[in-house]
């Protein structure tokens, strides 16, 4: 069992998270296993998941893999800084893409409202949960992908197993349960 055909795994380097969850393993170790199993490395740059800028330069120059820069990347100024430590994308939560930067950036919007408002050649990430409180969201990846039909679309958050990835993501991104997911798809 596996993840289907051209379905990519984003392997997250997430040690913490602002909302209670630690890691039993240090920065070091999920990077280790990131790189061995993901198609990409998520790196977050913000410390309330563990992460920085800094780890983000590091990643990049310890790996060949191409490399997602995860936060929140509001402004265009946070974007090219994640660009200019080595980031391959970078993901923005936001409503619509930075012009300057649409084919650099990964879209993360809040709502089904913002995601539906997006343009149809975005890559898009459908988070699970609300990145701001922790809270799961209503709507679900199928509802999502209702809404981006035919989009390129990324399933995150709240994927523990090969069981939880919905057929019609075109990548999933996994964080806190990596190891766990990992295993999964060796059985």
């Amino acid at each position: 069992m596996g993840l289907k055909h051209g379905q990519l795994l984003f392997a997250e380097v997430k040690p913490v998270s602002p909302f209670g969850w630690k890691s039993d393993r240090s920065w070091e170790e999920l990077f280790e296993i990131a790189n061995e199993h993901g198609d990409w490395l998520s790196i977050h740059t913000n410390k309330l998941w563990g992460g920085s800028f800094k780890l983000l330069a590091e990643a990049c120059r310890r790996t060949d893999k191409p490399v997602l820069a995860k936060g929140y990347h509001t402004s265009d100024d946070d974007i090219a800084r994640a660009l200019d430590a080595g980031a391959r994308r970078v993901l923005t939560v936001r409503d619509s893409l930075p012009e300057a930067y649409a084919e650099m950036c990964m879209i993360e919007p809040l709502t089904i409202m913002g995601l539906g408002r997006l343009a149809g050649a975005e890559q898009a990430v459908w988070n699970s949960r609300n990145p701001y409180t922790g809270d799961t969201k209503i709507d679900t990846f199928e509802q999502a992908r209702l809404v981006r039909p035919l989009a390129w679309l990324c399933q995150a958050s709240n994927i523990r197993t090969i069981d939880d990835v919905e057929p019609t993501a075109n990548a999933v991104l996994v964080g806190a349960n990596l190891p766990e997911f990992i295993k999964s798809l060796r059985s």
